[in-house]
């Protein structure tokens, strides 16, 4: 065979392998690998309060009902009676199960299976506290507090009205109308007689509880009213660090209280005053000397000391009921009647503005009410008509660090115009001032 035929047949040997390549890649193409994306697997977002993980449980809310004891909710929720019994007699040592209040909330955490077994008891006595008895395991009781959040704000506005409305227009809490009429200015301005175009500064300080629930107005750190043209400041200070005495000065350091508040009750009225000539119907309406001032108020109400003493008597008798007596000084005592509970016993110091009972209705009484009665060098006056004492005046060796401390505040409450309120956006993040755990 000659070299050019041998060439040619090479030729086609070639073109049929590539022919055989072709046809093989159409019936057999190779499979397309699809890229797999791979799924983020999204883990439930912890909760926590009271210190535990709430996913970890199934929770049941509910609060103390007419009835109810610890015995009966744990049965409620199908728990033994011998659980209840160890329970209860471990946890009495440091909490008594018999005080659970009707209408205070409780949680239960239940395991997480068909049985919902109840592994806590958790008991809410107000916002801020709570009782934990905790059985998951063995069985242990302690008192605990959620973290409180305190908030600086700032407030400004001009009475066209009254101080209340003013507020009420802005969307904050009446108390801050109340401290600083019957807290602050009760000796220097009158809230009833307040003029349309008198203005305010308040640097003030609200309570969250959890960061999230509003506790209400804390305190007022300093505040600036013009009435009648005429200004006045006011600075909160404490004069007395061991038994906790806190003040209100102006600007030159003079104390802007008396002695005395002018009731021992808030927003209540006068249902009877100081007359010894009154009438009584109870007594046949005989003259019957009423030598006190009688509060009206709900049953329950707070009574307050209405200055700083000592408890000198606590106790009960068939015509004042449940009473307390607070010795002041040398000249003034104070007593307060017909308290449905008394919150002090003798030898306790009270502060001016201390919880010593509640109002009721318990001795001589047709209604419930506190009656107060005022003593002068031993003898039963009537406060109205008295020229009361301005509260202790703050001493020479406070009054330097007081102005020292009160400089930049004053600067702060100046700079503060009267136009809206003056917030800041986010005041849990940018203007927290501080957290007690």
């Amino acid at each position: 065979m000659d070299r050019r035929r041998i060439k040619a047949l090479g030729r086609k040997c070639l073109m049929l392998i590539a022919v055989w390549l072709v046809a093989s890649c159409k019936e057999d193409p190779k499979p397309q690998i699809e890229p797999t994306e791979e799924l983020a697997v999204i883990q439930p977002e912890e909760v926590y309060e009271f210190g535990f993980n709430l996913n970890d449980f199934i929770v049941k809310r509910d609060t103390v009902r007419s009835g109810d004891t610890f015995g009966v909710i744990m049965e409620r929720n199908k728990l033994g009676y011998p659980k209840i019994y160890q329970i209860a007699e471990q946890a009495k040592s440091d909490f008594d199960i018999r005080s659970l209040q009707i209408g205070k909330p409780y949680t239960l955490l239940c395991s997480k299976d068909t049985l919902q077994e109840p592994k806590c008891f958790i008991y809410q006595p107000n916002k801020e506290e709570y009782v934990v008895i905790n059985f998951q395991d063995s069985i242990h009781t302690y008192k605990s507090r959620k973290p409180i959040t305190y908030v600086e704000k700032e407030l400004s506005g001009v009475i066209n009205n009254s101080i209340s409305q003013t507020l009420e227009e802005k969307g904050i809490s009446p108390r801050l109308a109340y401290k600083l009429a019957d807290e602050i200015y009760a000796w220097t301005i009158d809230f009833r007689r307040l003029q349309k175009g008198d203005r305010f500064k308040v640097i003030y300080t609200d309570k969250y509880i959890d960061d999230s629930i509003y506790g209400g107005i804390n305190e007022i750190k300093a505040a600036y009213f013009e009435h009648k043209s005429e200004p006045f400041y006011a600075f909160e200070f404490k004069t007395d660090t061991v038994k906790g005495i806190v003040d209100y000065f102006n600007e030159d350091a003079k104390n802007l209280r008396r002695a005395f508040l002018k009731a021992p009750v808030k927003f209540s009225r006068i249902s009877s005053r100081y007359n010894l000539r009154r009438r009584i119907a109870l007594y046949g309406n005989r003259i019957r000397p009423h030598k006190g001032t009688d509060f009206a108020a709900p049953v329950g109400t707070p009574i307050m000391a209405t200055a700083n003493g000592t408890v000198v008597k606590s106790s009960y008798t068939r015509g004042n009921g449940n009473y307390v007596k607070v010795k002041h000084n040398s000249v003034y005592s104070t007593q307060y009647l017909h308290m449905s509970k008394r919150k002090v016993k003798v030898g306790d110091f009270v502060k001016q503005g201390d919880v010593i009972g509640l109002v009721g209705m318990t001795g001589n009484t047709s209604g419930p009410h506190v009656c107060y009665r005022f003593w002068k060098n031993g003898s039963q006056v009537d406060p109205f008509k008295q020229k009361l004492p301005e509260a202790k005046p703050i001493s020479d060796s406070l009054k330097t660090r007081f102005l020292d401390a009160i400089a930049p505040v004053k600067l702060q409450l100046d700079n503060i115009s009267f136009a809206e309120e003056t917030l800041l956006e986010n005041p849990l993040e940018e203007n927290l001032i501080s957290q007690v755990q």
